[in-house]
């Protein structure tokens, strides 16, 4: 049997899984908040791997790995910034967000939330926040069917084109019967697969070099500033920005819609602290392995015979030149894995921010089925569209996600935040300073190279500003509202008790 048949099994296997999943999740999705939340009753470690594998995404396997392969472990500080913030964001936002948005009218979304958290008569707020869940998660999904095109372009030599079709067909097809437990439930295997990938992989090629200390060796040959995580140099103020906008990705986790419904999907606020110390622990493990990965590739493709042509593709070559083919297939399985669960949790997300924050708004009554429809129809409409975005790609993984990872978190991070725990938040405040961080972030991506000369990461001012309007705004129009105060207090109390009471 080929190589390449090796891998076509254990693409076809994990294929089948993800649809017998997705079926799975289908016949227990009978309306349109079950297709959205999956009824608020995600356990907690559904709800752990599910936020973890679908904001990982194809960066983890690829990205990541190929910044450290290029530069060392200067990269490594996105990975730590990462961790600290998917930590916080677990132990402050979870919880409570989980109370308040049951409190504030059972709010199915992000964008709803917002609107029934600051009683918003007008609407702007949520349209606002529909609006830029739509454009920011297009080009985030568009990144995806990237990462999928170069996937296959390696894996199987295929064009771009049909790598990323195949992925676009095969994550389209169990979102869109399987809605959110769907997405949820089929996170879970993958990020299983991802984790167990980036462990195997890494130290097969370390004990091939002959431990850590050959490893090392070679790395300093290649140049010795590869093991520094300041690069080997003196503290510049152009390390300084870089160590900074490292840093900063923990910022995003804020405002990731995608990770964040996690948390309104739990069965309860306490809940948030089992999912907590299951998804923290997954995500230290999948990191070290990713930049292991990179790290053991400087020495591996530089002591042998061996050559790299793409950084990226590092995880995906060392598996080839290393393991049995089947073993293979299951690790470029894991690769594509990571790929289709930030998809499909996007999907999602798209699909309820058009549904419940655009069409609902303008709208008239309709019924759980018509709304079911419509929300695998949106499904469909973004999937397409990023696809149609993905035929040119400009810059690589890192790049697109980064991006778009930026405008989600100076746009909603802040909100989301203050939202939570300052009860003087007005409407008004909120949606100033959500449209100010999006502009920023557009701006600065554009132009804040060239007019600052640094390459300062653009969440950095996006949030920012944000925070600054929106308080000043919100101390202008802030006007005191008994039932809002209501609110505040008993969301703060159900999370305070049930966490107790755990």
């Amino acid at each position: 049997m080929s190589d390449q048949t090796y891998l076509i099994i254990a693409l076809l296997l994990y294929f089948a899984v993800m649809i017998a999943i997705g079926t799975f999740a289908y016949r227990r999705t009978t309306d349109h908040e079950g297709y959205m939340l999956a009824g608020r009753q995600l356990p907690s470690w559904a709800a752990a791997l599910s936020a973890g594998a679908s904001d990982m995404s194809g960066w983890l396997m690829m990205g990541l790995p190929g910044a450290i392969y290029l530069a060392g472990l200067i990269e490594a500080w996105i990975a730590i910034g990462l961790t600290i913030g998917a930590y916080l964001n677990w132990r402050w936002v979870a919880p409570r967000l989980r109370s308040y948005t049951e409190v504030a009218n059972n709010s199915i979304t992000i964008p709803s939330f917002f609107e029934n958290r600051l009683h918003d008569g007008t609407r702007l707020l949520r349209v606002a926040s529909g609006i830029i869940v739509l454009v920011f998660f297009t080009f985030y999904v568009s990144s995806m069917m990237v990462a999928g095109g170069e996937f296959f372009r390696l894996a199987f030599n295929t064009p771009y084109l049909t790598g990323m079709l195949i992925v676009a067909g095969v994550t389209l097809l169990y979102t869109l019967i399987g809605g959110f437990l769907g997405a949820s439930l089929t996170d879970v295997v993958q990020g299983t697969m991802m984790l167990l990938a980036l462990l195997i992989v890494p130290v097969i090629a370390l004990f091939s070099l002959g431990g850590v200390g050959e490893a090392f060796t070679l790395i300093r040959e290649v140049d010795p500033a590869r093991l520094s995580l300041l690069g080997g140099e003196a503290m510049s103020a152009a390390t300084a920005i870089g160590l900074v906008s490292a840093l900063a990705w923990g910022l995003g986790y804020f405002g990731q819609p995608h990770v964040i419904v996690r948390f309104m999907a739990l069965r309860n606020p306490a809940a948030a602290t089992t999912a907590r110390r299951i998804g923290i622990g997954w995500m230290a493990l999948s990191l070290l392995g990713a930049a292991g990965c990179g790290l053991i590739g400087i020495a591996y493709f530089n002591g042998t015979e061996h050559e790299l042509g793409n950084p990226e593709h590092v995880v995906l070559a060392l598996s080839q030149i290393l393991l049995h083919p089947l073993v293979v297939g299951l690790v470029f399985a894991a690769v594509l894995a990571s790929i289709m669960s930030t998809v499909s949790s996007q999907l999602i997300v798209s699909s309820s921010a058009f549904v419940e924050d655009l069409y609902q708004v303008f709208g008239r009554a309709t019924s759980q089925k018509t709304l079911l429809l419509m929300g695998r129809g949106c499904v469909l409409a973004v999937a397409v569209v990023a696809t149609l975005l993905a035929l040119n790609p400009g810059g690589t993984i890192l790049e697109l996600v980064a991006f778009a990872w930026a405008g989600f978190g100076a746009s909603f991070g802040p909100a989301i935040l203050l939202s939570l725990f300052w009860r003087r938040l007005s409407s008004w405040g909120a949606l100033s300073g959500m449209v100010a961080g999006a502009v920023t972030v557009f701006l600065w991506s554009s132009y804040g190279p060239e007019i600052f000369g640094a390459t300062l990461y653009e969440i950095i001012p996006g949030f920012a500003v944000n925070v600054l309007v929106a308080v000043v705004v919100s101390r202008l129009t802030y006007r005191e509202n008994a039932e809002i105060e209501r609110e505040f207090q008993l969301a703060a109390e159900t999370a305070r008790r049930k966490k107790a009471a755990a």
